[in-house]
């Protein structure tokens, strides 16, 4: 326990030299679809580093993979803003004596977008389409039964109509399970601890005739550009780098109820830091279905945001707010499937909703 007490030491002596930084470096990173939650914990705030035991935890904390005891399958669609479409796909199988492996493809859709020059800024009749996706292939392993680790290889490409850029990344995780808190005594209802990098890896640089630098060009007639005399740009991006750091707690827990409270702490390198807050309220009925309800803060003391509220001295953004739920039904023998629900408010964009399925085999 003297570990864990360290632990916990050094992560509350990170979070506090993280919030005395200030902000720095908007809107310089690409392929920002990896900051877009997945899954059940988009509902709890995105409170999730310390919380997942499932094949959600790809995406979230790799460690939280080791603690998946059978195979799991999830599909989520999620409609984000200006009609941009975002899907999530993930497979995780237990092979024993080696510990939890995991494959899953995270895809971003924008649609067509018109087409316009100088002379047809209406558009030309033509449309162009953008898209990202990444892909994970993930491994998790506990050393004990209270420590884990995962890691996550990852794929990463980004389409804009004729140019494009891909890089490589890794998601490094662990997660701890302590006696700390618990309701009943036992290490598993205890207090959990979770930290993980997502997304360290190559720059993206675009390459493609659409990143030309034009040094001399007409356009014909028809207002199209068929000679074209320049160079290509050679400017490269980072990757939207997160360092996640949280903890979770059961304030009561009973055989047909629980509550769970879930806190993070993020520092990412292109916004400034900030906390989510999370609760998921568990109320299990015969045949091992449970019902499930969750709230959440996102972004609380997020630099400038557009502000709502005042929260404990916090300036709330319009986007903080979540809420969902989601109900979980045993098939037979072991099988389950799980539907889940996740609202988001995105302030003066509007809101976005999405729809995840687990099914366990």
């Amino acid at each position: 326990m003297k570990t864990i007490s360290k632990i916990i030491f050094l992560g509350l002596l990170l979070s506090s030299s993280l919030f005395a930084q200030k902000p720095y470096r908007y809107g310089t990173t690409a392929a920002n679809f990896l900051e877009i939650g997945i899954g059940p914990a988009v509902a709890m705030g995105e409170a999730y580093v310390s919380v997942g035991n499932n094949i959600s935890s790809i995406y979230w904390n790799p460690a939280g993979l080791a603690f998946q005891e059978q195979p799991e399958l999830i599909v989520m669609d999620q409609a984000w803003v200006a009609g941009i479409a975002n899907r999530y796909a993930a497979v995780a199988i237990t092979v024993p004596n080696v510990g939890n492996i995991g494959l899953s493809m995270n895809h971003v859709d924008f649609g067509s977008i018109a087409v316009t020059n100088l002379r047809y800024q209406d558009g030309t009749g033509e449309f162009y389409q953008a898209s990202e996706y990444a892909m994970a292939l993930t491994y998790a392993r506990s050393i004990v039964n209270w420590f884990s680790f995962g890691i996550s290889t990852k794929y990463v490409s980004s389409t804009i109509w004729h140019s494009g850029a891909s890089a490589l990344a890794l998601d490094l995780g662990v997660a701890i399970v302590t006696d700390f808190f618990s309701p009943t005594g036992n290490q598993e209802e205890g207090m959990r601890i979770g930290m993980s990098i997502s997304n360290y890896g190559s720059k993206m640089s675009y390459s493609g005739i659409d990143m030309l630098n034009v040094i001399d060009i007409e356009p014909d007639e028809a207002g199209n550009y068929s000679t074209v005399q320049g160079e290509y740009k050679t400017d490269s991006w980072d990757l939207p780098v997160i360092f996640r750091a949280g903890v979770s707690f059961y304030p009561f827990y009973t055989h047909k109820h629980n509550l769970l409270v879930a806190m993070d702490v993020l520092h990412p390198n292109n916004n400034s830091e900030s906390i989510n807050l999370g609760l998921q309220y568990d109320m299990a009925f015969i045949r091992g279905t449970h019902i499930f309800l969750r709230t959440g803060l996102r972004g609380m003391y997020l630099y400038n945001g557009d502000e709502e509220l005042n929260f404990f001295d916090s300036a709330i953004p319009y986007s903080a707010f979540t809420y969902g739920g989601g109900i979980e039904y045993n098939l037979f023998g072991r099988q389950a499937i799980a539907l889940d629900y996740a609202y988001r408010s995105m302030g003066l964009l509007g809101y976005a909703n999405s729809f995840t399925l687990t099914y366990q085999f």
